[in-house]
């Protein structure tokens, strides 16, 4: 995709995120959104691009760690549920409760019985939650197996991504059929009218973020205030020499070295 094109549609898109977040602010509304996808699909790429302009006020991001002990002795879905959105609040869950449905049986982290229960319960909580309110949305981020590797390969390579290579992630490069039947048993037991998974070609990071956002914007519906986005007409400044205040000179603060002042 041309960097040009990417950047104009970005800006416009942008600018609609900003329309749905006024909305949702101002008639409290509540937007869960869940990003699943193999390792290097992009999750977390598409979760900055859509945070890069908006308010952290009204955006969060639940990135939850593997569970604790006593996590473990819980209902599956109560630690999720901890970070599901109040009214006002839109969520971004990098990973969720869909763990269960393809990392953990496929790693071994849950057994038979835990996987199988989740698949059937997991329709009748998601109604719950839309049946208070919630507005839900569920992406599936689908990377090639050519793709995953020139990732892994990058990540392996450059000490700056080193952090995102796990060896969970080495184990799974290995597990990818097993990953794949487990997904495609998501989709069918999990996919229903009211919460339908939306499949995004990843491949291509910068064409799958438009079309992120722009089924974001599809389906989370909005009728924003044109008033909140006029031209806002700012006051004169307010002179300092008229304050009778003195401010200190910058070079008389604890100020930082400028490293890069020869630049």
């Amino acid at each position: 995709m041309k960097k040009k094109f990417y950047k104009k549609e970005l800006k416009d898109l942008e600018l609609e995120l900003a329309k749905l977040q006024e909305t949702v602010s101002r008639k409290g509304l509540k937007l869960a959104i869940i990003f699943e996808g193999r390792d290097a699909a992009g999750k977390g790429g598409a979760i900055k691009t859509i945070l890069r302009r908006m308010n952290a006020r009204i955006w969060r991001i639940a990135a939850l760690p593997k569970p604790t002990e006593r996590e473990r002795t819980q209902w599956y879905f109560e630690r999720y549920v901890k970070h599901l959105p109040a009214g006002g609040e839109i969520v971004l869950f990098d990973r969720s409760w869909y763990n269960r449905a393809v990392v953990e049986p496929v790693m071994g982290f849950c057994t038979q019985d835990e996987h199988e229960l989740f698949m059937r319960e997991v329709p009748a909580f998601e109604k719950m939650l839309q049946d208070s309110g919630l507005i839900l949305l569920k992406f599936w981020i689908h990377v090639s197996a050519e793709e995953q590797e020139k990732r892994f390969q990058d990540r392996a390579n450059d000490p700056r991504k080193r952090w995102k290579l796990s060896p969970i992630d080495l184990k799974a490069r290995d597990l990818w059929i097993e990953f794949t039947r487990y997904r495609d048993k998501m989709f069918a037991d999990t996919s229903t009218e009211a919460s339908p998974w939306l499949v995004v070609d990843g491949d291509d990071k910068k064409k799958a973020r438009l079309n992120i956002i722009r089924a974001i914007l599809d389906r989370a519906p909005y009728d924003f205030n044109e008033e909140a986005f006029e031209p806002v007409s700012l006051p004169p400044r307010p002179k300092i020499e008229d304050s009778g205040y003195a401010e200190p000179a910058l070079d008389a603060l604890n100020c930082v070295t400028d490293y890069y002042k020869k630049h």
